[in-house]
């Protein structure tokens, strides 16, 4: 995804998405695959978020600063846990505009392989479910959705998505 800004990364990151992406996607062998067709193009970001209201820069306004920072929060500790300050250096990139090199230190470097996304996703401790809590209420609540709470069932997330893509397909219908 070609969006460099939080908000995007934000709602990406949601269950709200993870959810259409798993219903709309399709398979590879027994695995979910994200299919940009049918899971990125099809979903209907809340309402002034969407890719092409952002084309011009980043989303503003206090929901999009909201899902943003609940964004930033995820990936921070994320981060903080895949690459513990005091198990790695990072080293300038030679290569201008390029992040840092992350280097294990070497009495680290065991560890550091065993600390992947993966193997932090089937843990999932209390801290990055915490964090994925708030950015789903930030997320729902640009869609406006008041009553959402983290017990809310798929098919409803889903209901919701599928009338608002709806209701945006008759829009784009009727304008053409």
């Amino acid at each position: 995804v070609a969006q460099g800004d939080d908000a995007t990364f934000g709602i990406l990151q949601s269950h709200i998405h993870e959810v259409w992406a798993l219903r709309t996607g399709t398979s590879l062998e027994d695995r979910p695959r994200y299919t940009h067709t049918t899971c990125f193009e099809t979903f209907p970001f809340p309402e002034g978020l969407t890719p092409r209201d952002t084309q011009g820069g980043p989303p503003a306004g206090p929901l999009a600063e909201a899902i943003a920072a609940a964004a930033r929060r995820l990936n921070e500790l994320r981060e903080n846990w895949l690459n513990p300050p005091e198990w790695v250096e990072r080293v300038p990139e030679v290569v201008p505009g390029f992040p840092d090199r992350i280097v294990p230190k070497p009495e680290h470097a065991a560890e550091l392989k065993k600390r992947t996304l993966t193997n932090l996703y089937n843990v999932r401790p209390t801290w990055l479910d915490n964090a994925h809590k708030a950015l789903d209420a930030a997320v729902a609540a640009a869609y406006g959705w008041a009553d959402y709470t983290p017990e809310m069932p798929d098919e409803e997330i889903l209901r919701r998505l599928l009338a608002l893509n709806l209701e945006r397909s008759a829009r784009s219908d009727a304008l053409q």
